[in-house]
């Protein structure tokens, strides 16, 4: 009985593994205005996906302390299809919050977003 019940949680856990969405995970931010950069912490938060930002670089790439650090960038983001998700993020460099546009190419993020008809381009994240 105790081996039945260890298969099936280890099978729970591995279909749990393959249900994950490929936007979770970490994604490496190109530099801002600022010449920082970040790491994202992509995961579900609810019905919908989040990413926190877990470390932050400055421009010569060594980790640096930042008060954004811990905050949600990427928040009410749903997948559409085809590597597409829309949503909200916040930009630390301009303290803006865009609708967000994100297309997902295997381990590249695109990454686009508008406020008040003001578009940005976001450039490419980097899957870590």
């Amino acid at each position: 009985m105790k081996k039945t019940i260890s298969m099936l949680v280890a099978a729970a856990g591995f279909a749990g593994a393959t249900l994950a969405d490929p936007l979770e995970g970490a994604w490496r931010t190109p530099t801002d205005d600022n010449g920082n950069s970040g790491l994202v912490l992509v995961a579900p938060c609810g019905a919908v996906f989040c990413g926190t930002l877990s470390q932050s670089f400055n421009g010569s790439g060594a980790q640096m302390a930042s008060p954004n650090t811990g905050r949600q960038i990427i928040f009410d983001t749903i997948p559409l299809g085809d590597g597409a998700y829309r949503g909200q993020i916040w930009s630390p460099d301009r303290d803006k919050v865009y609708n967000s546009r994100l297309q997902l190419t295997g381990d590249t993020l695109s990454v686009s977003g508008c406020f008040f008809g003001i578009c940005r381009d976001g450039g490419t994240w980097f899957r870590n």
